[in-house]
């Protein structure tokens, strides 16, 4: 970024002058003076700013007031439920597993990034750099670093609270060859595959494809749907990858998005999401419930799993209820599972957000009272990191948390539906930090600072 800041952070600096003329103490030079976030308060409101409005006719009807957006509010560290009690140590090792990714991303920063309301790259890099300077962390500077380079901001909506949920990689065993009990096929992403979105994005695109079929002529049509897939269109295109026993535990992976395979012959792989179809994920839990097949109060991913294996046929007419249809690469076993930056996920550290939202490598702070069965001591507070995407991760408070590999991790994956709320820790260099601003909105990054002269 030095020598090559973006547009927002100029905006910022003209702010935070006008401010600290205002006598304001939060970005002081003199470095004994401390944040208002390390005082326990929060800091001063800060306001996006237009072009003033021409003044309303006595004659004109007054407008018809819209119902406000989502917003981010800040508040002090002090209002995270649990914070001081966190393991702020894990959270940094996993803020930091982002930063070469977060760094690339700020390379490509295009102008149509200052657009967004979203966390600018480069000011996410900044703090990273501040990161991995530091030398031999201890618990004690990772919980500081975070207060010195962060703003808490709560998200303020309609909705009081967000929906966690949770997922993880599944362990499987596999064959490369149809084999045996091993016949249903994992396949590779096809070479006449296109993405409409950048993979990253996927999950917040809200209508139309995300991927297409590309012919040589350089048309593009709709892929074909699970059921025609699993009805034979892919046939003879060499695209199979391994071959597993159980279709259920392959719908499932397709869900979770990565899986862990024990070959035949004695080795072990991870495969990880490549590609899809480009049809909208539809979940057939929600089908179930909506149709009156299984009651809500009874629904998990182990409860779904069992009625659909009990009759393969009609579980199989349920499944292609979701036309969404994924596809992986092979990666070693000490590789992944990775998430949407291509970066190794971190057991109750990582989380799947929606990047319509939330810029990948935030860290986030969660508070949800209710999901007892992942910590001891009842309760999950805990920051954090924006890492991933999921088909049906959408909404501004809408999270899911990964849980880990394997048959426990898919446990606790799997009974997670609960209420909490997001914290957004946006960089105090970032524009947004104090604003209040909408989310997802085209605005102009032009602020005003509260009693600046």
């Amino acid at each position: 970024m030095a020598g090559n800041r973006a547009l927002a952070a100029v905006c910022l600096r003209i702010a935070i002058a006008a401010w600290a003329v205002a006598g304001a103490n939060a970005f002081a030079a003199e470095p004994a003076k401390r944040s208002p976030q390390q005082l326990g308060a929060a800091p001063p409101a800060v306001v996006m700013s237009k072009d003033s409005p021409p003044e309303a006719s006595k004659d004109a009807k007054p407008a018809v007031a819209k119902p406000a957006g989502p917003r981010l509010e800040p508040v002090a560290f002090s209002d995270l439920p649990g914070w001081a009690s966190d393991d702020h140590i894990e959270a940094l090792k996993t803020f930091l597993k982002s930063c070469d990714a977060v760094a690339k991303a700020a390379n490509k920063a295009s102008g149509k990034a200052l657009s967004q309301c979203h966390v600018p790259a480069g000011e996410l890099a900044v703090a990273c750099r501040a990161a991995q300077d530091l030398k031999a962390p201890t618990k004690a500077s990772a919980k500081a670093f975070f207060e010195t380079h962060f703003i808490p901001h709560r998200i303020a909506q309609d909705k009081p609270k967000g929906l966690l949920t949770g997922y993880y990689e599944p362990v499987m065993e596999g064959s490369r060859t149809r084999q045996g009990k091993f016949q249903t096929p994992i396949y590779k992403r096809p070479t006449d595959l296109v993405n409409v979105v950048d993979e990253a994005d996927r999950a917040s695109k809200q209508t139309g494809f995300t991927h297409l079929r590309k012919a040589a002529s350089g048309e593009e049509t709709p892929y074909p749907t699970r059921a025609e897939i699993e009805q034979g269109a892919l046939d003879g295109k060499g695209l199979e990858l391994l071959y597993l026993a159980d279709p259920v535990e392959v719908f499932f992976m397709h869900i979770q998005g990565s899986g862990r395979v024990h070959l035949t012959d004695g080795s072990t792989v991870r495969i990880n999401y490549a590609g899809k179809n480009g049809y909208p994920y539809t979940s057939i839990g929600r089908y179930l419930i909506e149709n009156n097949i299984l009651p809500a109060h009874k629904m998990s991913m182990q409860a779904l799993g069992n009625w659909l294996r009990e009759d393969k046929e009609r579980g199989q007419k349920v499944m292609w209820q979701n036309k969404s249809f994924i596809f992986f690469r092979e990666l070693g076993d000490e590789e992944g599972p990775m998430g949407a930056m291509s970066v190794p996920l971190t057991a109750g550290r990582s989380l799947a957000v929606d990047t319509g939202f939330h810029t990948l490598g935030t860290p986030i702070y969660l508070s949800v009272p209710k999901l007892s069965h992942a910590k001891k001591g009842g309760g999950f507070n805990r920051l954090m990191v924006a890492q991933d995407v999921g088909s049906a991760i959408k909404g501004p408070e809408r999270g899911d948390i990964y849980f880990g590999s394997g048959d426990e991790a898919g446990k606790l994956a799997g009974v997670t539906r609960h209420e909490g709320n997001f914290y957004v820790l946006l960089p105090t260099t970032v524009q947004a930090a104090g604003q209040g601003i909408r989310f997802g909105e085209h605005l102009q990054w032009h602020t005003t600072v509260k009693g600046a002269p």
